[in-house]
Parts: C-alpha cells; sequence; structure tokens
C-alpha cells in the first residue's frame, strides 16, 4: 500500500511526453503507452498526455483507433482511470487560431479528450500578455530561461495568471542546467508567488549518471533526479536556505531520504504530508517526462511504491 506522504507527493506527478526526444515514438505507440498506463497499478502517477497543436489531429484520429480495438467494458482493467484525457498542448505562433483549433478539438471530442493545457516558449512579456489574452480559462505554462534573471517574465507571469516552465535536461549533456541555476528558478518561481512545471531529464528519481538517450552506445550524463526537484521545492516553500537547497538538487544518496507514514526527511530536514500536498497543488505542479516506466521503475526499486 501507498503511504500518504508518497501519494501526496507523486499523485498526477508525470505528463507523459512519449512524442518527444528520447522516446520520440510515433503517435500509435504512444496513445497505446499511455492507455496502459492509465490501467495499471501505478497510473496514480499520471498527469497529462502533451501534444503539439500541429499533431492534434493524429492524436484525435489514433484514439478513436484505439478505443474501437479497445476491450469491452466487462473485459476492461479494473484499474483504468476514468474520464477524459487530459491534453497539454505545445502551441506557439498564432495563438487566436491556436485557441480556436483546439476548442474544435475539445468539441468534437467532448467526453473523451480534453485539452485544457497550454505550454508555449514567450519572447517577451507581450508573448505573455497575448497568449493570456487567448488562454485565459487555461492552465499556461511559460518556458522561461534558467540561463540569465527570468524576473522580469515571472512578474509578467504572474501578472496574468500562468505558471513558470523549466526545461531541467535534453538529449546531450549541456542541455541540462546546472543545480544552482534549477535553485534560482525555483526560489524566483516562489517569490514571483507562481507555481511551475518542469520538463526533459527527469527520468530518475535521484540525481546521477545515466544514459541521454535510449540508442544504443549512446553517451551518458548526469541528470537530475525528479525526487530531488520536487523535495527541493517543498522545502523551498519551507523556508529552506538556498545552501541547503543546492545540496539537496545534488543529492545522489537514497539512505539520507527517509520516508515514513508522516512524511519525509532529508538530513535532519523534515516535510510532512500536508507539506507533500500543498507543495504539489500550489507551487511543483508537475514534470514532462517521455518515459513512464523508468520513474516507475526507479519508485520501485527504491521500495515507494
Amino acid at each position: 500500500m501507498v503511504s500518504r506522504p508518497i501519494k501526496n507527493l507523486l499523485t498526477g506527478l508525470i505528463d507523459y511526453a512519449g512524442l518527444f526526444p528520447p522516446s520520440k515514438l510515433p503517435m500509435d505507440p504512444a496513445v497505446t503507452e499511455f492507455t496502459r498506463q492509465r490501467a495499471s497499478r501505478e497510473a496514480f502517477v499520471l498527469g497529462r498526455f502533451v501534444v503539439p497543436a500541429a499533431r492534434l489531429g493524429e492524436l484525435e484520429t489514433s484514439f478513436a483507433r484505439s478505443q474501437a480495438a479497445a476491450p469491452a467494458p466487462d473485459q476492461s482493467p479494473s484499474g483504468v482511470i476514468e474520464g477524459p484525457w487530459r491534453l497539454s498542448v505545445l502551441a506557439g505562433g498564432d495563438m487566436d487560431a491556436a485557441r480556436a483549433q483546439i476548442d474544435a478539438f475539445n468539441a468534437r471530442n467532448a467526453g473523451q479528450l480534453r485539452a485544457d493545457a497550454i505550454e508555449t516558449k514567450p519572447a517577451s512579456a507581450s508573448d505573455i500578455a497575448h497568449t493570456s489574452s487567448a488562454f485565459g480559462d487555461f492552465d499556461v505554462f511559460y518556458e522561461l530561461p534558467y540561463d540569465r534573471d527570468p524576473s522580469e517574465l515571472m512578474a509578467s507571469v504572474a501578472e496574468h495568471g500562468g505558471f513558470a516552465k523549466i526545461r531541467t535536461g535534453g538529449i546531450t549533456a549541456d542541455a541540462f542546467p546546472q543545480v544552482a541555476q534549477v535553485a534560482e528558478f525555483l526560489f524566483a518561481a516562489h517569490r514571483a508567488g507562481i507555481a511551475f512545471k518542469a520538463t526533459a531529464g527527469l527520468h530518475h528519481a535521484l540525481r546521477g549518471e545515466y544514459r541521454l538517450t535510449y540508442e544504443e552506445g549512446c553517451p551518458s550524463g548526469t541528470m537530475h533526479g525528479f525526487l530531488n526537484l520536487f523535495l527541493a521545492a517543498a522545502f523551498v516553500r519551507q523556508g529552506l536556505a538556498a545552501v541547503q537547497v543546492k545540496e539537496l538538487l545534488a543529492e545522489r544518496s537514497a539512505g539520507v531520504l527517509d520516508f515514513s507514514a508522516a512524511g519525509v526527511s532529508w538530513r535532519g530536514e523534515r516535510l510532512m504530508a500536508d507539506d507533500l500536498a500543498a507543495t504539489r497543488r500550489e507551487f511543483a505542479l508537475s514534470y514532462g517526462s517521455c518515459s513512464i516506466a523508468e520513474p516507475v521503475e526507479d519508485l520501485h526499486a527504491l521500495r515507494l511504491l
């Protein structure tokens, strides 16, 4: 049985981005994988399905095909998540046109697929204002820079009621931000009073050396851990000093994380189950991953699932 602190930390944590590198699955296998995971024992960790706006039609066709091939209701797995798939749509360019496209998509697929979030990369505060005008009733995530001061853009995101997004990796070693840069992003978002999601490079629970892609003979590199990131976010909310937040982001030892029925401790610092729930609800919302299996395997290896 999953403990309350773990449940609070992990529920809805992973937005499935199987269409993106390094997995870069075709649409049909990505739809099949998300369908399978929604019927698994670990389905509670799932959030949205991430899809580019340009591929919404392809998703619609693939989903319909998968539903036609699905087992009859009395044969369906008992653990399947009820309700429509929630989608996070990557959009850019003409946001008014994107809104019209998405509204038409939602109307056609009511009860089955529902886009209710947008991810975009603004170049300026005016981009944020325009996107907010088009998608004011959506959850809008703005990918912000970590290699320079994001305060001005974060202020605009806060003004328009949006959320921040940080890119935490990629398929090359230089795509991963430094620990100090991630820490600065967390503190900047907290000061601005905005929640965030992360994307890329968080396939594993703890920071360490891992293969950067699934290609045979590919290089390895240092990856951030999703437990490091989300626990660090919870401690930022509690007022932990920056030096300790950086140490937690750099932590590689599972032995110093102690999960109990009441909460979790790290090197003498403690978070209660309610702290984890509030962090996930109000600050550290989710992260995008092209793999669900890898994070879940790590959690099983750590005996957290």
